[in-house]
């Protein structure tokens, strides 16, 4: 995903960076071998002192105290080995190098500590902030909503401090309960402003508005408004930027009813098989209106006692194993409704299992808003018999 006021960085640009890191992590150990085949040849008249001093430095400039200290090691170890090779003990010359190495050495384990404390400090304070931006943004959802019960889950991909674009939330009106969940293309403030003015819209328009395409377009204008603000975005974003989403409606029938722009479809679990909720005619996100003419209504679909439905963003069926394989949301689904008896433990357990595909390293933020239509009053759809 991208951002509204800001292109994704080119991936040729991203893979040049951590190129040039990683020779710089590799550039101490290759001075310490150079020196090694200094002082084993014939070349070995050479004074290498000032190269193998510099080592545990430089290391210091791209690795923590850990790898700063591995550098001071090998370094030392260099400067036995060629003392010894040489026959350089009792020489001046060799414990003017030790001392120094040591001296250097001390002064960059300290140094590279202090920076890594500071920096995450720096880090911890910052994503305390945009914990507190992302939960007044997104209020959490109720237990129970009328017919329903719902769960909810935001899970954050760690990629430094940078607050994501998902969205969603749960209301009951006297239409019915109301769903939304969307997907900034971004991160960051920029895409917070965003996902703001799509909630906002629909938290007002959901209870004056009977029909749900209205809801949806209210969301749309809002987000037009915002994109409008002179300066809020950069032309670049204008052009580019988007907004997925869909609304959902559950009346008292055993239907739920269904607006997507653009977003992954939802999974309705209906006795323990999952599938999509594909709609009719696939329609542009919020944003891109002017790309096709024409917007569909409300699409329908059963949604009986007992069914499970889950609204997800494309960060959870993108999620990638170590072998680039996606997800499998609907297998995953159907294997935790077997052992989950409400939704907060089905969401607890998909969220495990979506780590474990993962290995614990999520690519983006991904979101779920999960809910359960009662078999009958008090006993929630869904669970399993004891």
């Amino acid at each position: 995903m991208g951002s509204l006021i800001r292109s994704p960085p080119r991936q040729g640009a991203g893979t040049l960076g951590r190129g040039l890191f990683t020779l710089g992590q590799c550039l101490p150990f290759a001075l310490a071998l150079v020196v090694v085949g200094i002082e084993f040849s014939p070349a070995h008249f050479l004074y290498t002192g000032p190269i193998l001093t510099a080592t545990p430095a430089l290391a210091a400039v791209t690795m923590g105290p850990r790898g700063t200290l591995a550098a001071a090691a090998l370094a030392v170890l260099v400067s036995v080995c060629t003392a010894t090779y040489n026959q350089a003990w009792g020489s001046q010359q060799v414990y003017t190098n030790f001392l120094a190495l040591f001296l250097v050495s001390v002064a960059s384990i300290t140094t590279s500590s202090a920076v890594r404390t500071r920096r995450q400090n720096e880090l911890d304070q910052v994503r305390r902030i945009a914990t507190a931006a992302q939960e007044v943004i997104l209020r959490p959802v109720p237990d129970r909503l009328g017919t329903v019960r719902a769960a909810s889950l935001y899970l954050a991909a760690e990629k430094g401090a940078q607050i994501g674009g998902d969205l969603y939330e749960a209301v009951q009106t006297r239409y019915g309960i109301r769903l939304l969940v969307g997907d900034v293309r971004g991160k960051g403030l920029p895409a917070v402003r965003a996902a703001a003015a799509v909630l906002g819209a629909f938290r007002e328009a959901v209870h004056y508005e009977d029909d749900l395409a209205e809801v949806m377009d209210h969301c749309m204008a809002s987000l037009r408004r915002e994109c409008a603000v002179p300066g809020a975005f950069s032309e670049e974003a204008l052009a580019e930027g988007f907004v997925t989403a869909l609304v959902a409606q559950v009346p008292d029938d055993p239907v739920v009813e269904i607006v997507n722009r653009g977003h992954p479809p939802p999974l309705l679990l209906h006795k323990g098989e999952a599938r999509a909720l594909m709609p009719a005619s696939p329609q542009p996100p919020l944003g891109l209106e002017d790309l096709v003419i024409g917007i569909s209504e409300a699409e329908t679909f059963p949604f009986g006692p007992g069914d499970r439905l889950l609204l997800h963003t494309d960060g959870v069926i993108e999620a990638r194993d170590g072998d680039d394989g996606f997800f499998p949301l609907a297998a995953a689904m159907e294997a935790v409704h077997l052992r989950a008896r409400d939704p907060e433990e089905f969401l607890d357990q998909l969220h495990e299992e979506l780590l474990r595909h993962t290995e614990g390293r999520l690519a983006d933020d991904a979101a779920m808003l999960l809910i359960d239509r009662y078999e009958e009053e008090g006993h929630p759809g869904g669970a399993v018999a004891d």
